[in-house]
């Protein structure tokens, strides 16, 4: 499971653009039918600045995202220490997926994801007969899962989406891999 958090404004100031600030990523054995590592990255920003808004979102800084690695090394990282180009992966929505994307080509940097996405909003809305799937704060309440952390920060949107994940799992409703 992949979740970002980009730098956000209640509206844009003029010459800034998105931009991931921090990468959440949860492994999970399906298999198993549990989450076996969690991680977060940081990722300076290049083109953007955290606003006041983003950190009251997020819970991140500017000081602590300007401390964090360049984005180019954060797609390496996925790719190398995760093997993101080979393994199956799921956001909560299109989102972090769209984002990558847009990121990737506005600055040249190799897209660090294999191309089997699954968006798990869209699997659990189908899985509850929904047309139109809840936020996942709201879906972790309707499958009686805790809230594990701060919402809107990576690495613990990540860790709740999986259990998401799992419970789609259980139920029989996640799609199986090829």
């Amino acid at each position: 499971m992949v979740d970002v958090e980009a730098t956000c404004w209640q509206g844009p100031p003029p010459g800034q653009a998105s931009e991931i600030i921090e990468i959440g990523l949860t492994v999970v054995d399906l298999d198993a039918r549990r989450r076996v590592a969690r991680h977060g990255l940081l990722v300076r920003p290049e083109r953007s600045s955290v606003s006041d808004f983003c950190t009251g979102l997020t819970g991140l800084t500017r000081s602590e995202v300007d401390g964090g690695v360049g984005f180019a090394e954060a797609c390496r990282w996925l790719a190398e220490e995760h093997r993101a180009r080979t393994r199956a992966w799921a956001s909560w929505g299109d989102y972090d997926r769209d984002q990558f994307t847009r990121q990737c080509r506005t600055t040249g940097t190799e897209y660090p994801c294999g191309l089997r996405h699954t968006d798990a909003k869209r699997v659990f809305g189908a899985a509850h007969g929904m047309e139109r799937a809840p936020g996942m704060h709201r879906a972790l309440a309707m499958a009686g899962l805790p809230l594990d952390g701060r919402h809107h920060r990576g690495e613990d949107d990540a860790w709740n989406i999986a259990a998401l994940v799992l419970g789609l799992a259980d139920r029989g409703a996640w799609p199986v891999a090829d």
